[in-house]
């Protein structure tokens, strides 16, 4: 049976890989198939298979993903030109984002959900990063304006780092509140907050100079800068985790700094994510249609579906609109970027991470919630992709100039 399930997985990638360029230009997405394929080979009367992986392995997998998504989109970011040119990302960054995780957690604590205050604040945060990857038709249509296009892909890049250390401190009073050891998860919060962005700095620094050193002597290939950097991202989280840092903000952290200084440098590690690092990234997918879909399923909830929909829509698009008030740009184009703000690989890993390691009242219902919402967020932003950006773009509405008013 382990072998016939491995050999269903391989033909779900093989087939992938075979219709992959047909994908790319059909509204049919990647994380669509795989999710559809991991949740048909395990669902019962339906699938034939049984697919069972080891905690300890699900976890591997998992980090080793986020690790990976969390340090190469913190090298592809250019601080200079963020500072410069990116006043949408900026806008959506540091108001929009913000008041999504206000607006969430007061709505999440007001519906019957059965989550306390503080568990309602850590599904806002959970679901506020998005997922570009899950729209990427529209990142990458010729139709949309550049700076749209520009204003998803950094967003997306950066609110994973920035929602990660608010995730913890949620969990952390959450879990404090459960236990009734404020000091010892007081102590786990700061431990957690202070070493991580250390370690990454530390070692994404000491990474990024080790490059230039062996560069200038001409010691080092171009794969071989892409096998630094990839030991540099683990190094980044296993020093943060041994000092009881949190790894994961030190290979956001890490991986800024180091793209930082490298500028150009990291084309090879941009590959490996495209190409081998894609696999991690589907076989998260699949897993969660395999497993972790059917618990949401099976915990059916009503009202865990109306807060779904509720943070795909009101919850995301109205602070991105109250974000860019005061920059000349049209309401069509406001609710366009509002509205692509899939929720995918990120929140799954988020809540798959604090659910097996905080203390909560509730971690069933953090999670079904969150389930729910991706599932939705998968199927529903991946089918609006291509009409939306054809739409959109090809309509009179574009996008004027950036400067405030």
């Amino acid at each position: 049976m382990e072998h016939l399930t491995l050999i269903a997985v391989a033909l779900v990638f093989l087939g992938f890989g075979l219709v992959s360029r047909k994908l790319s230009a059909a509204v049919i997405t990647p994380p669509m198939v795989f999710v559809f394929a991991g949740f048909v080979l395990s669902a019962p009367g339906l699938g034939f298979l049984h697919v069972e992986i080891e905690q300890h392995m699900l976890k591997l997998l998992l980090e080793v993903t986020l690790i990976l998504v969390l340090f190469s989109d913190a090298a592809r970011i250019d601080i200079n030109k963020l500072k410069k040119d990116h006043i949408i990302p900026q806008r959506m960054l540091l108001i929009g984002m913000p008041l999504t995780i206000l607006v969430g957690t007061a709505v999440a604590s007001m519906l019957p959900l059965g989550l306390t205050f503080c568990e309602a604040a850590l599904v806002a945060a959970i679901l506020a990063p998005t997922d570009a990857a899950l729209g990427q038709v529209v990142v990458s249509s010729d139709k949309v304006p550049e700076p749209v296009k520009t204003g998803l892909n950094v967003e997306s890049g950066l609110n994973d780092g920035i929602a990660l250390p608010i995730i913890l401190v949620f969990a952390s009073i959450a879990s404090a509140i459960m236990t009734n050891d404020n000091q010892a998860w007081f102590k786990f919060a700061v431990l957690q907050l202070a070493f991580g962005p250390l370690s990454g700095i530390a070692i994404g620094y000491g990474g990024a100079w080790l490059i230039r050193a062996a560069s200038k002597r001409g010691w080092v290939s171009s794969s071989g800068e892409g096998i630094i950097a990839l030991c540099i991202a683990g190094l980044c989280f296993i020093v943060a985790e041994t000092l009881h840092g949190n790894g994961f903000i030190a290979a956001f952290v890490g991986g800024l700094v180091f793209g930082n200084l490298l500028k150009n440098r990291c084309h090879y590690l941009f590959e490996f994510v495209e190409t081998e690092g894609q696999i991690f990234t589907l076989g998260t997918f699949f897993i969660f249609g395999a497993l972790l879909l059917p618990m949401a399923l099976v915990g059916f909830n009503i009202w865990y579906w109306i807060f779904a929909v509720f943070s795909l829509t009101i919850m995301r698009m109205l602070p991105v609109h109250l974000s860019l008030r005061g920059l000349q740009i049209n309401l069509p184009t406001s609710l366009f970027l509002g509205w692509f703000g899939p929720r995918g690989l990120a929140s799954i890993l988020f809540v798959l991470l604090v659910i097996g390691d905080a203390m909560l009242p509730h971690p069933d219902i953090v999670a079904n919630i969150v389930f729910v919402a991706v599932l939705i967020s998968v199927f529903a932003h991946g089918l609006s992709a291509m009409p939306l950006a054809s739409r959109y773009g090809g309509s009179k509405y574009s996008v004027p100039s950036l400067s405030e008013k």
